[in-house]
Order: C-alpha cells, then structure tokens, then sequence
C-alpha cells in the first residue's frame, strides 16, 4: 500500500514540474526575443534577419525601458519553483538569472557610459559591418545601406552617453587612449570607394540582379559617404575635443563611482566565483612563483649564461625569433594550425562542423589591438570561424609564442568550443550563443596546456613561449588586482609583467592597458584554467586507468559555455557515473551522495533518499546508530506524514586528510506542513566522512546548527 501512495504521489508531481518548466521556457523565449529586437546587430550574428536593417537604439529611454524589462524577467524567474524543476532545467534557471542579475547591475552601475575600452567597442565592432551580414540578394543590400544611414543617429547616441560619464567620471582612463583616435580617423576618408564598407559593391554575387547593380552603387556611395564616414567624423571629434581632454585622469575601477562595487560585480561577471581582489591576488602571485621556477628551468636547458632579464633581453632582440614579413608570420600560424588539426582526434570525441581560416588583424585596428583573437562566424552565413594573427609591427611578434598562440585562439581553444557550443541545439538559445569569459578562457589557457600532451613544445624556446603566456595569463590575477583594488600605477604593471615575462614591451604595454580599461575580464583566463586542471586532475585520481581524456573533453564542452561551479557539477556527476572504484575522489564522491540525496528527496522519492541515507550515514545521530533501510524508511514516513521538506544545498568547503573529510554545508529546508502555514530555516552544519574498507565515502558525525523556523507564508 505505501508503494502504490509513493507511486500516486510521483505520478501526481510530474505535472506541476512539467508546468514549472513549462514555464521556464516561455520566460525563456519571450526575453530572448525581446534581446533580439532591442540588438538588431546581435540578432543578425545568431541568424535572424528580420531586423537586418536595423541599428540599436540607446537612447536614455530605451536604456531605461530595457532596465525595467530585465527586472520584470527577473522578478518572473523568481516566481517559479526552482525547487520543483529537474537538474537540467536548475542549471538553465541559475545560469539565467545570473546573466539577468549582470544586466540589472551593470546599468545601475552605469557601464553603458563606457561604450569601449583599449581593446575594442561599439565603433570597431561596426568597421567589420561589410563581412558580417548577409549579402546575397537585393534585400541584403537595401538594408546593409539602412545601416549605414543610420549610423551617425546611432554614434550621435553613444556620444550623449559618454557626455553623461564625462560629467560622473566614468571614463576610460586618460593614461590607456594614446593613439587610439587612430580607430576613428582610418575610416574617415575623403573617397567613398576606399573606405572599407564600400567593398560590398565593387562586385556583386550573381544571386543580386545586373538591372540592380547600378542603383545599388548610387545609393550605396551616398550611404557610405553621408552615413559611416560621416558618424566616424563625428566620432572622431567629439574624441579628440571632448572625451580625450575630459578623460578621468585616475586609474582603477575604484575611482570609478561607486567604483568597489563595480569592480565587485565584474569580478563575479567574468570568472562567475565570489572572490575577493585580495584572494586572486594571492592565487596570482603563488601561479608567477611556480612559473617562474619553470622559466628558470628552461634557461638552464639552453644553456643561456646570465641572469632572467638578460634572457628576456636576448628574446626580445634576437632575429632568429620574429618574421621578416606579414606573410611568413601567417604561414608559420597556419602551418602550426594545420599540424593540431591533425592531433585533435586522439584528444577529442566530438568535432564541430565548422572550418576556419587564418587571416591578418584588419589594419585600422591592428596598432592598439593585442596579438591574435578568433572571431565566429555569424549564424547561417558562408563564412568560416576566423584565427586572426596581428602582423602589425613584426618586431613584437615573436615565433617562439605563436604555437600557445594558435592552440589557444583556433584549435583546440576558441574556434572549437564556440563552434561546437552552437551546435548545441537542445539548449536554449541564450546559452547557445553566450560566452562565459571564466569557461571561454581558461579553456584556452586549457588549450595551450594541452600542447604538451599533443606534442607540441618540443623546441625549448616555443616551451619558453608557453610558459610566458602563462605567466602572462598569472600575472594578470596581480596586475589587475593591483590596478583595481590596491592602488598600482601604470608604470607599475608594466615593470611587474616586462620583468616576468617574455612578451615584447608594446605588447606589454598594450596589454596593460587593455587591463585598465577593461576591469576584471583579464581574471578569468588563469582563473578558469585552474578549475579545469583540477577537474582534470579529480577525474585521473578517481577513475584511474580508466580514465579517456576524449570522453572529459566531451564532458566539459558538452554544454556550452557554463559557470565553473556547474562546470565541477557536470564533472562531479560524470565521475559518479562511471562506477567509484577504491580511490575515488573524495570531494566528488561526498558531493555526488549528499546531491544525490537531496534530487531524490526533493522529486518526493522517499524510498529512495531514505536508502541513500542507509548507504552512506553511519551514527549521524547516536540514536541513528543503527540506521538500516527499514529505520530509514520508518524516519522517512514519519516526516511525511508531519509534512514535506524541499532542500537547497550549498557544499561551503570539503577539507581531506587521508581516510577522513569534514565538510561544511548550508541547507535550505522549506517544511509543507499537512496544516497549518509553510516554513523556512537556514541549517548549517558540519559532517565528518570516513572512507571505508569498500572505498565508499560515509558520514560518521552530523552537527548543525538550524535557526529558529520563520513562517514564510500560509498554505492551507
């Protein structure tokens, strides 16, 4: 009889999850395409073209309307059950509301006023217009020209803005703009045919009719004349007249208004971990000593007599490790591409369909752009993902970095898990097409690591330009803590990473700039690479000799681009999967049981958590002593029948130390009661685990210490 109720209860439930999820996804749909209409250029790059005409509007209005539809997402997303969804559809809510949350606190904070950085922003993103649309027919062409003609009302906007962060001090830094008008001024040209967006119509594809063509050219040399020249123009001298003079002359995000708790939030944007500057700084400052014990061990392999700074000096000066010429540059990036491609299969399972190619940085970009970037193909275009090499001032390109380089930009890095992300066709479209910098990044980091293991690095001097990239990537947790937090100058940065690191000084100081102007995306790359190692390093222990480093790649790219926490999750669970054998990995094994309690109590499978408990509880309370399936489930029915609790876990910490762990947790226990109103209370707790002679991981003391009960609200 107590079957059949289990069963009748279970049957009952699968309806009001199927609705709450249902739910979920209309949320889903219905802000995606909001985002798709208020991001005309967005909605172009994931393939929806009904707005291809069209450029974004940020006025003060539309800003605000924006703000208010992202607060009313959010405020919906909270009125739905989390506690009632499956596992899968727990990742989306949570990984949803984080990117909401990001959105309602960056427009409080006033990032809009910022429109670019040293690195890029709006108007470099609009020079690379002509290569990023769909230009197959007459259409493609009309509204190609709409966009043209509608960039200086679009310019005219961002500058409004940027007058209102003149008036706060939220600027780019004055120290980072030298020479960055030249972003402006190479697409302010006296002829309409030499300027980059006139491309498109020197040649027409045969799908666009010959009766067209000349029509097409008239308007499209006014278009480009009176509309991208023109708003360059404009741009260029309100820069050169207002914003580089009224520059905040500051440095850090912390002179920014409110500035601590807008680097805060960007700390958590970027690397999706609640840290604080002062513990990346450490974690950075422990990676450049590691590193730097490698570094030194190269420089005794090449038999160098002299110190690290006159080994970075013969780097930086000798011929023998820079191209003479743009062309040998992008040969040797495209022959070193050509060998990985042949590497991947023994390292991968899953491949994307997607090609890519190799081409230069675009040269009005190129001065203040760093060494090399992927960029994607848009979504349902003919064009291929694309490993950009910059061959801007060859003299700062060194040879001897361009293996880490490639493996990181285009294979097995950027190319391959964008490419593969988008064919993730069973997820929402909003992780579909988003990029998590804390997973994107430290998977390239991941990436040039993984040379080692593909057989790359086999020249000293290429392993000595991994280890400056890592060192690079190390002495960004420092550099950007230090600008941001505690007060570094920029000379100060520049001296830390030029003394540690092989880069060329231009690029140093691109670099450095880059940091200061773009605050805390330079975290995620080590930061993610860390988490990812250890993950790697928790599956090798626990799976021993069955371990297939194809099916762990699979498994971290299998979902797209994800915050580290469910990144350790999908990890954890895949190790469970395969069957713990004795030296199973203590923090997986402790997190997969205690999860694995709470999903069956919470999907109301009271048999089944009252079973795991008997596997894995031994004296968590001393009048549990003797816990058996049979005791459980008595315990278990006496529960249900004084009404049903839902849990929400946080494992804070788990230290290990030989056969024994302490962990220490946070649960969230809501309490249906047959009558009367629901309550909530806070448990903290600490277990004491003990791996036993079967290797299964089993708690042996449970103390907590629960906060009185708190009606949360009346349920009759």
């Amino acid at each position: 009889m107590k079957r059949i109720l289990v069963v009748l209860a279970t049957l009952l439930a699968i309806p009001i999850a199927a609705d709450e999820v249902a739910k979920l996804h209309s949320l889903f749909d219905r802000t995606w395409e909001l985002q798709l209409k208020n991001r005309p250029l967005f909605a172009t790059s994931v393939g929806r073209h009904e707005y291809d005409h069209l450029l974004p509007s940020v006025t003060p209005k539309d800003l605000e309307r924006m703000h208010a539809e992202a607060k009313a997402a959010l405020a919906e997303l909270l009125a739905i059950d989390r506690a009632k969804l499956p596992p899968a559809e727990v990742v989306n809510y949570d990984m949803f509301r984080q990117f909401t949350e990001d959105d309602i606190a960056g427009y409080e904070l006033g990032d809009y006023q910022i429109p670019f950085n040293a690195d890029s922003g709006f108007h470099t993103d609009f020079s690379r217009l002509a290569k990023e649309v769909p230009l197959g027919s007459t259409k493609d062409y009309e509204n190609y020209i709409a966009r043209l003609r509608a960039w200086p009302r679009y310019v005219r906007e961002q500058i409004a803005l940027m007058r209102v962060g003149l008036e706060r001090g939220m600027t780019v830094p004055h120290a980072t703009l030298d020479g960055y008008d030249r972003t402006m001024a190479a697409h302010v040209v006296d002829d309409a045919t030499k300027s980059v967006f006139w491309e498109p119509f020197v040649s027409f594809p045969a799908s666009v009719p010959a009766s067209e063509h000349e029509r097409l050219r008239r308007e499209g040399r006014a278009a480009v004349g009176e509309g991208a020249i023109a708003g360059y123009r404009e741009l260029l001298a309100f820069f050169q007249k207002e914003y580089l003079p009224g520059a905040r002359t500051t440095l850090g995000a912390s002179e920014l208004p409110n500035g601590r708790a807008y680097y805060a939030q960007k700390i958590r944007e970027f690397t999706t971990l609640d840290l604080k500057p002062d513990e990346i700084h450490k974690i950075g400052l422990a990676e450049v000593d590691r590193i730097s014990a490698e570094m030194n061990a190269v420089m005794k392999q090449v038999g160098f007599q002299g110190d690290f700074a006159a080994f970075l000096r013969f780097l930086r000066t000798d011929p023998r490790f820079y191209a003479k010429t743009p062309e040998e540059l992008l040969s040797r990036a495209s022959r070193i591409a050509k060998r990985i491609d042949g590497k991947l299969p023994s390292l991968f399972k899953t491949l994307p369909r997607l090609p890519y190619t190799v081409e230069p940085v675009p040269p009005d970009i190129a001065p203040k752009y760093t060494t090399g970037r992927y960029v994607g193909a848009p979504e349902g275009s003919t064009q291929p993902g694309i490993y950009w090499v910059n061959t801007y001032k060859l003299e700062a390109r060194p040879l001897y970095n361009l293996e880490a380089l490639t493996l990181h930009e285009a294979v097995p890095g950027h190319h391959l898990q964008i490419a593969l992300s988008r064919e993730l066709a069973n997820l929402p479209n909003f992780r579909r097409f988003s990029y998590i910098s804390a997973f994107g990044e430290g998977w390239g980091l991941y990436s040039e690591w993984l040379g080692l293991e593909a057989g790359f690095y086999t020249d000293p001097y290429d392993n000595f330009g991994r280890l400056t990239y890592e060192m690079w990537r190390a002495c960004r947790l420092v550099v950007d803590t230090g600008l941001h937090a505690m007060g570094w100058t920029r000379q100060q940065a520049i001296d830390y990473m030029a003394t540690r690191t092989a880069l060329p000084l231009h690029e140093v100081g691109t670099e450095v700039d880059r940091y200061i102007s773009w605050p805390g995306q330079a975290l995620a790359y080590k930061l993610g690479e860390l988490k990812i190692k250890e993950l790697r390093k928790r599956a090798e222990q626990a799976l021993g000799t069955r371990f297939d480093v194809r099916e762990f790649h699979d498994v971290v790219l299998g979902a797209g681009s994800i915050p580290l926490r469910v990144l350790e999750g999908n990890v954890d669970a895949w190790i469970a999967k395969q069957g713990h054998p004795p030296a199973a990995s203590a923090e997986g094994a402790i997190r997969g049981a205690l999860q694995e309690w709470v999903e069956a109590n919470n999907r109301g499978d009271q048999e089944a958590a009252a079973a795991i408990w008997s596997t894995n509880v031994i004296g968590w309370f001393p009048r549990y002593a003797a816990f058996t399936p049979e005791t459980g489930a008595q315990i278990a029915g006496a529960a249900s029948a004084a009404g049903r609790s839902l849990y929400d876990l946080t494992i804070d910490e788990i230290i290990v130390s030989g056969d024994h762990a302490v962990v220490r947790d946070t649960w969230h226990e809501t309490r249906h009661f047959q009558s009367g109103p629901a309550a909530t209370r806070l448990i903290r707790s600490f277990e004491v685990w003990k791996r036993h002679d079967d290797g299964k991981w089993r708690i042996i003391r449970w103390i907590s210490a629960p906060e009185q009960w708190e009606v949360a609200r009346a349920t009759r």
